[in-house]
């Protein structure tokens, strides 16, 4: 049986992107590999084995073009209001808090941010499928 364990993002800025991820949702590098024209760096937390791959490729200066098929990545907090708050005061502009409603049942709360690379984070409060 398959288990996801990564997804890979490239960005342009390492600094900015580690620093983003670090403050907005507790990732820390949890490996680093570097090769002669690019650096592979798996970001993860204590919440889930599931990493974030970023790709720096080394002579890079234009931004990347996410294109018409990018959709998001999600993830899970267990109190969405003050993850909301505490983003906003960090500076990182988080999205309006949305819910989300189907035959008159909450479905989801969430809110999205956007990375340093224009990457759409969705954050869903911890209800139904959203574990």
């Amino acid at each position: 049986m398959a288990k996801a364990i990564h997804s890979m993002i490239r960005v342009l800025d390492e600094k900015k992107s580690v620093d983003f991820y670090r403050t907005a949702f507790a990732l820390e590098i949890a490996e680093r590999l570097d090769f002669d024209t690019f650096t592979l760096i798996y970001l993860a937390n204590e919440e889930t084995e599931f990493e974030l791959e970023l790709t720096v490729n080394r002579e890079r200066t234009e931004p990347y073009a996410l294109g018409d098929g990018y959709g998001h990545l999600a993830l899970s907090v267990s109190d969405l209001d003050s993850e909301h708050t505490r983003l906003t005061e960090a500076g990182l502009s988080p999205n309006k808090i949305v819910e989300f409603n189907r035959d008159g049942a909450l479905l989801a709360r969430f809110f999205f941010i956007t990375d340093p690379d224009g990457y759409k984070i969705e954050v869903l409060q911890r209800h139904g499928r959203y574990k």
